[in-house]
């Protein structure tokens, strides 16, 4: 995937219905494993074969990196050659979609688990879980990283985890400081959060808000809301404990603890306001940083880390993996190629290069990962990494962009009081129930 910075994100344009006539002869549900049956035989051979291995937008910063590796690999294994693919950003999804209608998915296919899904529902990515060849690489990777990539309804995993990442939330701790808070301890849950708001909302006479957007699905995950049903056909964040959320949130949009342009701002917009000091809280990464000493000195001098309120005790993260395709010719080699890249040593020295994490166990123990060097990244790298143990992707892997506009239009609605929290809510579930039936 491309590394972006802050977050990782990934939508799925066309994909269903690009694949809709593939899944009708494929048997579906995540039927392409099948150890040595059908066309690729069995995974659990010697890795033999030519194979294509394609990432998501990596070539431009990366290429002298996989390349050695792809060399690496076919040295230890000289019965195989790899073709590298790389391709851009931009309708990443829509590639995937027209490549497997086509029947030319790619071996080893970088995705994320929104990506995956539509794929594996075709049956067209092997299930790890359910391939002996491949399962038994799982004790390598964290908990964390193989549960994100279990796909619901489908029973396993269809990708080797590959690298995480998570986004810090910065604060200003002089603006909680002239509040009356402790600015050594952040909102941790979200009663303290909106606890924090309301306060430094009256003690500034409306002139500094807490936060600059609205509750987005991320939000309804780390407050306890039960996104969806157990197989991902339906959704539920209209629940009790949902609609209890938005109603929070209304409450604190009245009273200043939300900008008041939160309903429209863009999140460069709200890292505009965090910058000038007219809002107390915002996520970041260590790019943003380097743009605060350079240009808001005193806002870096009295700058604080910390997670994203959470109700759960699991923070979230995003999460990248590699799949197999279940119609590969060379299964064995697709399997040893995918796991070689994602191991131990690979994940650790990819992570070295850029700012994600790797999945792979006891890496996030290493010092690297444990101890500031007092660089800005160091001081993210750490923070962020310690955010990481017991994450979770609160993102449903069938949410599409669609369904996030759906649910930002009624929270504005409900925000604005045109609609009362409840049927914001039960009309945002509604629209994308409709629009998870139609594929």
């Amino acid at each position: 995937m491309p590394i972006r910075r802050g977050a990782l994100a990934a939508t799925v344009p066309l994909l269903v219905s690009a694949l809709t006539l593939t899944a009708c002869g494929s048997g579906g549900s995540g039927s392409g494993s099948g150890s040595g049956s059908g066309k690729g035989g069995g995974a659990d051979g010697k890795p033999e074969g030519d194979i294509s291995f394609q990432t998501w937008n990596l070539r431009s910063n990366f290429k002298d990196y996989f390349t050695g590796l792809v060399a690496e690999f076919e040295k230890a294994n000289p019965g195989v050659r790899v073709k590298w693919l790389d391709q851009p950003a931009d309708n990443y999804a829509d590639k995937l979609g027209a490549d497997a209608a086509a029947g030319t998915l790619p071996d080893v296919v970088n995705v994320s688990p929104d990506l995956s899904y539509p794929l594996a529902k075709a049956g067209l990515l092997m299930n790890l879980d359910k391939e002996p060849a491949a399962a038994r690489f799982k004790a390598e990777y964290t908990p964390e990283a193989w549960q994100g990539n279990v796909l619901p309804g489908l029973d396993g995993s269809y990708s080797f985890p590959w690298y995480l990442n998570t986004g810090p939330l910065f604060y200003n701790k002089a603006l909680f400081r002239q509040s009356g808070l402790d600015p050594e301890k952040p909102p941790k849950t979200y009663d303290e959060l909106f606890t924090a708001a309301q306060t430094i909302a009256e003690r500034s006479g409306g002139k500094t808000a807490t936060l600059g957007g609205t509750p987005a699905i991320e939000d309804f995950g780390r407050y306890g809301v039960k996104l969806m049903n157990d197989d991902a056909t339906r959704f539920t964040y209209n629940d009790p404990k949902g609609v209890e959320l938005l109603t929070a949130y209304k409450k604190l949009y009245e009273r200043g603890g939300l900008d008041p342009q939160a309903l429209t701002n863009t999140p460069d917009k709200t890292g505009q306001k965090f910058l000038e000091q007219k809002v107390a809280m915002n996520p970041g990464s260590a790019h943003d940083l380097e743009n605060f000493k350079k240009s808001a000195p005193g806002l870096y001098r009295n700058l604080g880390i910390t997670d994203a309120p959470n109700n759960t005790g699991k923070p979230n993260m995003y999460v990248m993996g590699l799949g197999i395709s279940g119609r590969s010719k060379h299964k064995a080699a697709a399997v040893a190629f995918a796991h070689f890249v994602t191991d131990r040593k690979n994940q650790e020295a990819f992570a070295h290069k850029v700012a994600v994490f790797p999945s792979t166990k006891g890496s996030l123990d290493d010092p690297y990962w444990t101890k500031d060097d007092g660089s800005d990244e160091g001081r993210v790298r750490v923070a962020s990494a310690k955010m990481l143990k017991g994450a979770v992707n609160y993102t449903p892997v069938v949410l599409s962009e669609e369904m996030k506009t759906v649910l930002k239009n009624e929270v504005a609605k409900a925000l604005q009081g045109k609609k009362s929290p409840r049927q914001a809510l039960d009309d945002a579930v509604a629209q994308s129930n409709k629009l998870l039936k139609q594929g």
